[in-house]
C-alpha cells in the first residue's frame, strides 16, 4: 500500500531504492504518528471533517495501535511503504470509510514533520535525564574527593596545584552548559508543523491552533514554506546539542584513559570493569573509557552529515532528507547508552592520595611562592624573576599550604551553586507537561 498510488506499479528495483531503509527506520517514529493522528482527527472533526461517532471510533483504535507499538508487537508489512500507510491500513482494514479519512488536511510531508518533532521531543527528554545522573555522579565524586590535590596542566606540562574536587567538578558544571544548549533544541523542535501539509497549506479550513495545543507544542511554525524548510534544520540543530554533550563525555573520557595509565597512576578503577590482554598477563585496559570516546567521536560527526545533505537544497521537500533518519534516529539511543555507562564507571573511579608528595611535583607550586611574596609587599614581576631564579639554581623550596579561597577554585568549588544552575535548566524542560498530553491523547472516549 502506498498512500500516492494511482493505479500504476512502480518498477520493483527502484521501489527497492526509493524506500531504503524506511520501514525501519518508521518503527522509530510508530508512536508518534499514532499520536499525531490522534491529534489531527480531534481537529478535523471540530471543523466537520469527520462525525463524532467516527472520531470516537478512530480514537479507540489508534489507542489500540498504540498499544501494540509498545508491546513492541508493531510492524510494517512487506508492500507497505512507511509508518504512515501501515497505521492508515489498519484503520481501513479494521473500520472501512472512516479509515481513509484521517488523511484529510494532511500530506506525507508535514505527517513525517510531526512524527520527528514528537520523537526528538521524547528523546531529547530522555537525553537530559540521562545527563543528569552522570551529572549527580560528577558532583558526588567532586565532595567526595574535594581535598585529594591533583597536578593541572597546560600544553600537558605540570602547571599549577588543581584537584579531584576541581576536576570532577569541572565536567558536572560543563554538562550544565551542555544541557542549556540542548534545552534550546528542545524549545526550537516544539513547534507545530502539523498542517503545513506538502509545504503549501490547505483549502481545508484547519485549526493548527488547536493541533499544536493538542500535541503540547510550544509554538506554531506559522509559515507553512518555513514549517517544511524546518526538515533538516531542526535535525542539524538538535545534532549540535547531541554532539555537544558527546564532546564533553569523550573530553572527560580521555582525561579517564590518562589519568589510569601507569606514567599518571592518577586514578584506578576495579578489576572487573577492565580488560585485559592475550598476550600481556600485567595489562588492565580502559576499554570503556576507550570505546567512549570513540563513540563520542563519531556522533560529533552527525551535524556534519546533516549539513552536507542539506547543503545544496533549495526550499521545499525533497527525497535526500530521508537519508537523515538513518543516522540522526539512533543517535538518542547511542548518546544515552554512552551517558548511562559513563555515570555507572564515574561510580566506580578509585582516586590516588598524596600524588603530589612526589617530588617531580614540586614546581607546581611556584605561582604559590610568587603569590605568597606579592602579599609580603614584593612587585609580582621582582617575584616572579625571584622565584624563577630559585627554580633555575635548584634553591626553590614549595609552599606546603594552599590558600584558594575564591569562588569556583580548590578550596571552595561552588558545587552548590552549579548544581542550583544545572537543575534550574533540568526543570525547565517540563516531562509532566508532555505525559499529560500523551494520556489524554490516548483516553478511551464515548459519546455522552
Amino acid at each position: 500500500m502506498k498512500l500516492w498510488e494511482k493505479g500504476t506499479p512502480v518498477n520493483e528495483v527502484i521501489e527497492a531504492f526509493t524506500v531504503g531503509r524506511d520501514r525501519e527506520m518508521d518503527l522509530y517514529l510508530a508512536e508518534s504518528d499514532v499520536l499525531g493522528t490522534i491529534a489531527h482527527i480531534i481537529m478535523l472533526e471540530s471543523v466537520g471533517l469527520l462525525s463524532s461517532e467516527e472520531l470516537i471510533t478512530l480514537r479507540k483504535e489508534l489507542s489500540a495501535i498504540y498499544q501494540t507499538i509498545r508491546n513492541g508487537n508493531f510492524v510494517i508489512e512487506a508492500g507497505i511503504e512507511d509508518v504512515h500507510s501501515q497505521v492508515e491500513y489498519l484503520l481501513t482494514q479494521k473500520l472501512g470509510e472512516s479509515g481513509k479519512k484521517v488523511h484529510s488536511g494532511r500530506s506525507r510531508n508535514d505527517q513525517v514533520l510531526v512524527d520527528l518533532r514528537l520523537f526528538t521531543r521524547d528523546s531529547i527528554l530522555d537525553i537530559a535525564t540521562a545527563v543528569n545522573f552522570l551529572f549527580v555522579e560528577l558532583q558526588q565524586q567532586s565532595e567526595t574527593y574535594k581535598d585529594v590535590l591533583l597536578p593541572g596542566y597546560t600544553h600537558l606540562q605540570i602547571a599549577m596545584p588543581s584537584s579531584f574536587g576541581l576536576w570532577f567538578g569541572a565536567y558536572a558544571e560543563a554538562l550544565a552548559d551542555d544541557l542549556q544548549l540542548l534545552l534550546s533544541a528542545y524549545h526550537i523542535n516544539n513547534q507545530n508543523p502539523l498542517g503545513s501539509a506538502a509545504g503549501y497549506g490547505s483549502s481545508f479550513p484547519l485549526n493548527r491552533t488547536m493541533t499544536t495545543e493538542l500535541l503540547g507544542f510550544d509554538d506554531l511554525n506559522y509559515n507553512v514554506v518555513y514549517a517544511q524548510m524546518g526538515r533538516g534544520k531542526v535535525e542539524k540543530i538538535t545534532s549540535f546539542a547531541l554532539a555537544n554533550i558527546a564532546s564533553t563525555v569523550g573530553r572527560m573520557a580521555t582525561d579517564l584513559c590518562m589519568y589510569m595509565s601507569q606514567n599518571f597512576g592518577f586514578i584506578t578503577l576495579p578489576d572487573e570493569l577492565t580488560t585485559g590482554s592475550s598476550i600481556m598477563p600485567h595489562k588492565k585496559n580502559p576499554d570503556v573509557f576507550e570505546l567512549i570516546r570513540a563513540r563520542c567521536n563519531r556522533l560529533q560527526m552527525l551535524p556534519n552529515e546533516i549539513g552536507a545533505i542539506m547543503s545544496n537544497l533549495p526550499s521545499g521537500y525533497f527525497r535526500d532528507m530521508q537519508m537523515i533518519k538513518e543516522s540522526f534516529l539512533p543517535a538518542f539511543g547511542e548518546l544515552q547508552s554512552i551517558l548511562e555507562i559513563a555515570a555507572f564507571m564515574i561510580k566506580k573511579v578509585n582516586v590516588k592520595k598524596d600524588i603530589l608528595n612526589d617530588p617531580k611535583y614540586s614546581y607546581l607550586f611556584s605561582v604559590e611562592a610568587v603569590n605568597e611574596a606579592v602579599l609580603q609587599g614584593v612587585p609580582f614581576r621582582d617575584a616572579y624573576k625571584l622565584v624563577g631564579k630559585q627554580i633555575a639554581d635548584g634553591t626553590f623550596n614549595p609552599p606546603v599550604v594552599l590558600n584558594h579561597t575564591h569562588e569556583g577554585s580548590i578550596g571552595n568549588l561552588c558545587n552548590k551553586e552549579i548544581a542550583s544552575k544545572f537543575h534550574s535548566i533540568f526543570a525547565s524542560f517540563e516531562p509532566d507537561k508532555i505525559r499529560d498530553v500523551k494520556k489524554y491523547l490516548l483516553e478511551i472516549v464515548t459519546l455522552r
